[in-house]
């Protein structure tokens, strides 16, 4: 069958996302801000078990192309178990692929939906062999669970990881305006609409900003050797400001062993976070109430 013009538009699209994604690779972890996949699972499943690994140990070496395979065993692992928890979490076979180069490397995307009503609009599980092994679920309009960005680049030339973690909010909190000293703009400043803004960071912080995922992310940091948290998320372009959500993690790290794990296994938690949520009662959004502020 021939695919349409738009299925193939849509792979082209996906393909140069992955390569902005890599773009300079081989310069330093700073230069792995590039946005590609931007947007943004504790759980009501019965169980969600780690990755089981291989025994390693933290500062062994490892290289490139062992750490993707590892970090892309757990990703696919991942996806099997959300979608044994999500039955209608369908394949899309013309929206994936398994046998594109990308900077010479060879690369996958399993691409999925769920476009009733566990109204997930898109997953793709994309790995780009050497270099990267990415996670994004946007989820649709009817739920106010966040978007799951989940992605790490490996720099194989300099022995470095780059790890970016983000609940994505699905209403619009004005995070990009926060101040040094943690406030944000009141009706001075932005009228009415500062106490939208205000509800709608309450709502997330109270639903899934909780001090048990904010302690999730600290862990995660100190589970990483030489690890370095990049301030203010790389001081992102304008969109990346817009969309980011307030637990946004980016981590620059030595590639080894251990750190390989420790970023596998907080994949792992964080998608657990994110099944729990889409499979919660209480998410759905309210029939009839206006979603502007959605993304």
């Amino acid at each position: 069958m021939r695919e349409s013009a738009a299925l193939f538009g849509l792979k082209v699209i996906t393909i140069l996302a992955v390569m902005m994604c890599l773009h300079d690779v081989s310069d330093s972890p700073a230069a792995y801000t590039a946005q590609a996949f931007s947007t943004s699972t504790t759980f009501k499943t019965k169980q969600f078990t780690c990755y089981n690994y291989h025994s390693t140990h933290l500062g062994a070496t490892i290289s490139a192309s062992e750490a993707v395979d590892i970090l892309h065993k757990s990703q696919t692992n991942t996806v099997s178990k959300i979608a044994s928890q999500i039955p209608d979490l369908t394949p899309k076979p013309d929206l994936s692929w398994s046998d594109v180069t990308v900077n010479g490397n060879l690369s996958s995307l399993d691409g999925r939906d769920a476009p009733g009503p566990s109204n997930i609009a898109w997953l793709a599980s994309v790995q780009v062999a050497n270099q990267l092994s990415s996670l994004t679920i946007f989820n649709g309009p009817l739920t106010i669970v966040p978007h799951l960005l989940s992605r790490c680049i490996v720099n194989g030339n300099e022995n470095t990881m780059n790890f970016v973690l983000d609940f994505r909010p699905r209403a619009y909190g004005a995070y990009e305006m926060k101040d040094a000293n943690g406030n944000y703009p009141g009706p001075d400043v932005l009228g009415r609409d500062a106490f939208t803004y205000s509800g709608n960071r309450k709502e997330f912080e109270t639903k899934f900003g909780t001090p048990e995922v904010e302690a999730f992310l600290r862990s995660t940091v100190a589970s990483l050797e030489g690890a370095t948290v990049v301030a203010e998320a790389g001081k992102r372009n304008e969109y990346e400001q817009i969309v980011a959500g307030p637990l946004l993690l980016e981590v620059n790290m030595p590639l080894t062993s251990g750190n390989v794990e420790a970023v596998a296994m907080a994949r792992e938690r964080a998608a657990e976070y994110w099944l729990q949520w889409a499979l919660e009662d209480g998410h759905a959004h309210r029939p009839g109430a206006p979603i502007n502020s959605q993304y």
